[in-house]
C-alpha cells in the first residue's frame, strides 16, 4: 500500500465518495462526506489497489498506479488529472491484485531506478518493473509460495504485497500475502537483490504472520523508517510485526478489533516531517466507505 509524507494530505483512492471516521479510543466523530476533487477515467474491470510514484524532478508529472483485477487485467497508470497514461500502463496481466513501489533500487553498481511490484495471482507470480520507463526487471516473474506443499492450491495464489527498504542496510524486500492461507506463516518475505544482467534476484528469507481464519489477509503496509509491518486480518484486527528478518517472527502487537464494522481493508502510512504519523485503514463494509485513522507508536 501507499507510503507517503504529508503537510496537508489528501487520501487517494479509486472511489466516487468517501466519508471519514476518526477513531481515538472508544470515541468516534463522524464527519460529512468528502466529495472527490477528480475521478479517474474508467478502466475495463475492477480498479483496486493504488500506489503513487512522486516524480523527483517535477511533482506535477507524478503517476498514480492502480490494479485492474481480472484474467486479462492491467496495471493502469494515471496522471494527476485522472487520465490514463497508455505508454506507462502494463497490460496482459493475469489478475493483478496489489501494487507497491520504492525508490532508488540499485540495478547495477552505478545505476539506480525506482521500482513497482505487483502480484499476478493466476500465474502465482510477483512482478517487478522499473519506473518511470516501465521495463520488466523480473525475467517474466518470480514464483511465490512455491515451496508450500499444502494440497489447497489457493494457498499458493498471491494477493497482497508491500515493499520494504531497510533503514539499516538499504536492502530491498517484498512482503507477499495470499488469497487464502494457513493460520501460521500466512506471509512470505523475499529479498530483492541486484544481478549482473540488469535483472533482479529474488530469495525467500522468512515465513511469518498469524491468521485468524475469519476472512483473508490482503492489505499490507510497511513503515521503512520505523521498521514495522502492518497487515489487515480482515474480520479480526490489524497485526504488527518487525520488518527486519533478523528481529524475529513474534507479533509485536494487534489492535482495532472493536473499531471496524466487518471488513478491515486497505492500509496506508502517512508521516509528518518530524517523523510522527498515522495509519489510515479503510472500513469497507460501513455503508459508504470510511477510514479509521490511528496514531503510530514505536511499539
Amino acid at each position: 500500500m501507499t507510503y507517503f509524507k504529508m503537510k496537508n494530505f489528501k487520501i487517494i483512492a479509486f472511489l466516487s465518495g468517501i466519508s471519514i471516521v476518526i477513531s481515538c479510543g472508544s470515541s468516534k466523530s463522524k464527519l460529512p462526506e468528502i466529495k472527490p476533487d477528480l475521478i479517474t477515467e474508467h478502466v475495463k474491470y475492477d480498479t483496486d489497489d493504488p500506489a503513487i510514484w512522486i516524480n523527483p524532478e517535477d511533482a506535477s508529472k507524478s503517476i498514480v498506479f492502480g490494479t485492474d483485477k481480472e484474467s486479462d487485467g492491467a496495471i493502469y497508470a494515471f496522471d494527476l488529472n485522472g487520465k490514463i497514461i497508455e505508454s506507462k500502463t502494463i497490460r496482459g496481466i493475469q489478475r493483478p491484485n496489489n501494487v507497491d513501489l520504492r525508490y532508488n533500487f540499485p540495478v547495477t553498481d552505478s545505476t539506480t531506478t525506482d521500482i513497482i511490484a505487483f502480484t499476478e495471482r493466476e500465474r502465482k507470480m510477483l512482478r517487478i518493473y522499473s519506473v518511470p520507463d516501465m521495463k520488466p526487471l523480473d525475467g517474466g516473474g518470480f514464483p511465490v509460495f512455491a515451496d508450500d506443499s499444502d494440497s489447497n492450491t489457493e494457498f499458493q495464489s498471491p494477493m497482497g504485497v508491500s515493499l520494504y527498504k531497510s533503514a539499516i542496510d538499504s536492502s530491498f524486500y517484498a512482503i507477499v500475502g495470499r488469497k487464502s492461507g494457513p493460520l501460521e506463516n500466512y506471509l512470505y518475505q523475499y529479498k530483492i537483490t541486484t544481478k549482473s544482467d540488469s535483472l533482479v534476484g529474488f530469495d525467500l528469507v522468512r515465513k511469518f504472520g498469524q491468521f485468524s481464519g475469519k476472512k483473508e489477509i490482503e492489505a499490507i503496509a510497511v513503515d521503512d523508517a520505523m521498521g514495522f509491518i502492518y497487515y489487515s486480518d480482515e474480520g479480526d484486527g490489524i497485526k504488527k510485526y518487525f520488518a527486519e528478518p533478523d528481529k524475529g517472527n513474534e507479533q509485536v502487537s494487534s489492535f482495532g478489533f472493536a473499531d471496524f464494522q466487518n471488513d478491515i481493508e486497505g492500509i496506508a502510512i502517512a508521516t509528518y516531517e518530524d517523523g510522527t504519523g498515522f495509519l489510515i485503514v479503510s472500513d469497507q463494509q460501513r455503508g459508504s466507505l470510511t477510514f479509521m485513522i490511528a496514531k503510530q507508536m514505536l511499539l
